[in-house]
Parts: structure tokens; C-alpha cells; sequence
């Protein structure tokens, strides 16, 4: 799995021109997932978004973690995180997990985070969606379970 977090003051989705989630303070991510993902992905993943301390503490060190701050987030599938750029100029997705599966692997892993007790807003896996966010920081952190 894949996964580009970004700390944001406010962030939204919208499918059609309509709203579908919404949140304040806390997480974007950006979701791929490839056909070898599974359990382990998801239970490393969600630990450590869960746990990562980015936001500052009254030192302004980052040392405090979403449920200090009572973040959210905000959860995109994105197959094109498994994009191959490698030979020509039109990137290939064959690396990027099959739809069924990667859309039961993404809502598995949102549904492990809310167990974790965050609040969790997504769009629709393989709609086409409009993402709006205000950067906080910036704060961008890259997790690949290949290279844990």
C-alpha cells in the first residue's frame, strides 16, 4: 500500500459538484493499494497514521498526534499512486491493485482507523472527484509498506 498524508487546516471532496466529505483540521490521504496488499498493510498503516505525532505541541515541536488536536480525516482512493513512468510519456497503472480488490482493501483499512476512534470521511472509490484542501505546514509524509 501506498499512502501521501498531508496535514491540512480544512479539506473536502466533492463528487457530481456535491459535497460528499468534509473535515477541519487533520489528515488528507491519498490511497493506493496493489493486488499483494492485505491485512499487514492495513494493520501497519493504520498504526502508524494513527499514532504519528506531526502536529505541535506549545513548544511548536511536532509532538502531538490527531486525537490531541480532535483531528479528522479525510480518506481518497488513488489508484494512480502505482503509477510506472519508466518507459514513454503515458504512465501505466498495471502495478495498481485490481478494483475489487483494492476497493474491499481501502475500505478496510478506512473502517481500522475509525476503530481507532477517528473520525473518518471518504469519497467514492472510482468516481471521479474533486479534492480541496488548505495545506498545513506543509506537512507531507509518504508511507510504501514495500520499503517499511
Amino acid at each position: 500500500m501506498r499512502v501521501v498524508l498531508q496535514r491540512v487546516k480544512h479539506a473536502s471532496v466533492s463528487i457530481d459538484s456535491k459535497v460528499h466529505g468534509k473535515i477541519g483540521r487533520g489528515y488528507v490521504l491519498l490511497v493506493g493499494v496493489a493486488d499483494s496488499d492485505g491485512d499487514d498493510e492495513i494493520a501497519y498503516l493504520a498504526h502508524k497514521i494513527d499514532k504519528l505525532r506531526i502536529f505541535e505541541d506549545d513548544a511548536d515541536k511536532l509532538n502531538l498526534d490527531i486525537h490531541a488536536v480532535h483531528g479528522a480525516i479525510l480518506s481518497i482512493s488513488q489508484f494512480t499512486l502505482y503509477a510506472d513512468t519508466k518507459k514513454g510519456n503515458r504512465p501505466s497503472f498495471t502495478k495498481a491493485g485490481a478494483p475489487d480488490h483494492a476497493n474491499q482493501i481501502y475500505e478496510r483499512f478506512n473502517d481500522r482507523l475509525r476503530e481507532a476512534g477517528l473520525d473518518v470521511q471518504t469519497g467514492i472509490f472510482g468516481a471521479d472527484m474533486q479534492v480541496e484542501l488548505q495545506n498545513d505546514g506543509p506537512v507531507t509524509i509518504i508511507f510504501d509498506t514495500d520499503h517499511r
